[in-house]
């Protein structure tokens, strides 16, 4: 058996030795460890490392998926392509350990890998996968790949992450004091709880939980008789769960069961709280809903070089080093598309998920005022387009393929593909601005301007998620100003992106091209504004504040 010795490798700070256990679908700590698919796995991988660089007594808890999520390619003629190539990982460690778990009334086999901290500087995370020997065809595919489409594999997945999680940690014998969802995806370890300890206030000690999703459509459910044939109650009786948590049209809400389960529960940003505790108002017998604004991990993202000219206070160092990170960004782009930037040009990027709400062709909108901005010579523009849409996404996936033939005749607008960990990386070095503009309240945190402005890079944004505790428009960053929501979402999405234009042409770019010495004052105030508020480091400690330490009075559960 694997020693916590050897599981961990440090000694936990004196601050942090409540034990925790932190349960992802996805963990994005390295480009070549490919079991994320965006922003909830940056999230988990930027806390990993913090959690690390502080020594706190916690594991992470995830998945091996042998294919990923999926590689994003193109097809013949330029389009997106999914393609899924098994990946191979020599830098985890085998623990030996493998054990049963019960999914749709079968015995699945799980094996466990370990990250050690010392391979990416991490918190030790424990990876499981079901491609073992021990296991028929069918049951070896539950692991095959991250957020599958099929309804059983995916709650197949559920199970194994929190009923199998949990049971790891028992044969462990870590003393786990804490068990963390980021997420709903681990919603079965409450049930393994139970069967453990038989009553539902020993959960609610037990179980912290966080939301992401500020709509109440967008939070995963499943037929509730589905879910009894899958074991997701491992072994709890139907009238036993129904009497704990509230079953809407026979459907179980993992999100609400989360809530129900938990003894307290955080949203990832300001603005996420109000929305989540006006979301669930409704409901009975859920947890206080408190926020911790998600943040990233600046030892990971940052550029030692950057970091030094503005710690320096040296504007010419700054500036140049940003455009040999530009330069670095556009071979990236030229190999991708054969178009060739200029480093002198001010260079916009949108990247993230592809999502409707996200909106990517939102400064396409206006057709003619977008030929008018991608043309104008005397202060020109680049502007890159990156981002993975769910791969079964198929309106998402059509909107990227529109913006490649829409803009594959523009020498100054690049779309790439294989938007991960390295990728992000360049383009929040190389780019000058970093553009987000999703429907408001409909980005929960958002995470990538924060590494952004990490890198020198100017936010412009619609006031959401995590952009109103930090955006001060003209001096940080430019904000969107939203239009009436009372309006229909054509008519929004006209008046915004209208306003985007406006800021961006009369705003953004002559004060880029025509006051260097204000451009230089946005970006290093965005630096300094950026770090420690929002760094990962603040978090994990915040984490361990809010969530993992709260005292909640067992009155508190009464029903």
């Amino acid at each position: 058996m694997i020693s916590k010795s050897e599981i961990f490798g440090y000694t936990p700070d004196k601050k942090y030795t409540k034990s925790v256990a932190y349960f992802s679908m996805e963990f994005a700590i390295d480009q070549s460890l490919k079991i994320y698919s965006g922003g909830l796995g940056f999230l988990a991988g930027s806390h990993m490392r913090s959690a690390f660089e502080l020594k706190q007594n916690l594991v992470g808890i995830g998945m091996l998926w042998k294919y990923g999520y999926y590689d994003q390619v193109r097809s013949l003629n330029g389009t997106m392509k999914s393609e899924y190539v098994q990946k191979y990982y020599s830098f985890l460690t085998d623990t030996g350990i493998v054990f049963p778990v019960e999914v749709h009334n079968a015995t699945v086999f799980v094996k466990a890998y370990l990250l050690k901290p010392n391979v990416f500087n991490s918190a030790p995370v424990f990876l499981l996968s079901t491609d073992i020997e021990q296991n028929d065809s069918v049951s070896r595919t539950i692991t095959n790949r991250l957020y599958d489409s099929n309804e059983s594999t995916r709650i197949a997945q559920s199970i194994v992450l929190g009923t199998g999680g949990a049971k790891l940690l028992d044969i462990l014998g870590l003393g786990t004091e804490i068990y963390h969802m980021n997420e709903g995806h681990a919603v079965p370890l409450c049930f393994y709880l139970y069967a453990k300890y038989k009553d539902l206030t020993e959960i609610k000690k037990r179980v912290v939980f966080t939301t992401h999703t500020p709509e109440e459509a967008g939070n995963e459910s499943h037929d509730f008789d589905l879910l009894s044939k899958m074991s997701f109650f491992n072994g709890i009786a139907d009238h036993e769960v129904k009497s704990m948590l509230t079953i809407e049209h026979n459907k179980l809400n993992y999100t609400l069961a989360a809530l129900q389960f938990a003894k307290i529960s955080n949203a990832v940003s300001a603005m996420h709280g109000d929305v989540s505790r006006q979301m669930w108002s409704g409901y009975e017998d859920i947890c206080e809903i408190t926020h911790i604004t998600n943040s990233q991990n600046k030892t990971y993202w940052k550029d030692d070089a950057l970091e030094k000219a503005f710690e320096n206070n040296d504007d010419n160092a700054l500036m140049a080093r940003k455009k040999e990170m530009k330069k670095s960004l556009f071979k990236i782009v030229a190999d991708q598309t054969g178009k060739i930037f200029d480093e002198n040009i001010m260079t916009l990027v949108w990247a993230r998920r592809y999502a409707g709400y996200k909106r990517a062709d939102l400064i396409t909108r206006d057709a003619v005022r977008f030929a008018d901005l991608v043309a104008d010579k005397k202060m020109p523009i680049q502007i890159i387009f990156a981002g993975k849409p769910y791969p079964e996404d198929y309106s998402a996936i059509d909107t990227f393929n529109q913006l490649f033939w829409n803009t594959l005749e523009l020498p100054n607008v690049a779309v790439l593909t294989g938007h991960e960990l390295g990728l992000s990386a360049a383009i929040k070095k190389g780019s000058d601005v970093w553009l987000n503009n999703p429907r408001l309240y409909r980005e929960a945190s958002g995470t990538s301007g924060m590494t952004a402005a990490m890198n020198g890079s100017v936010n412009f944004s619609i006031p959401d998620g995590w952009i109103p505790e930090f955006a001060k428009h003209g001096v940080n960053s430019f904000l969107i100003e939203p239009a009436d929501r009372a309006l229909s979402i054509a008519e929004q999405d006209t008046i915004e992106c209208s306003r985007l234009m406006d800021v961006l042409t009369k705003e953004v770019l002559p004060i880029y091209y025509n006051k260097p010495d204000t451009w230089s004052k946005i970006v290093k105030t965005a630096m300094k504004d950026v770090a420690p508020a929002f760094e990962s480091g603040r978090m994990a400690d915040d984490y361990y504040k809010k969530l993992f330490n709260a005292e909640v009075k067992i009155s508190e559960f009464a029903r």
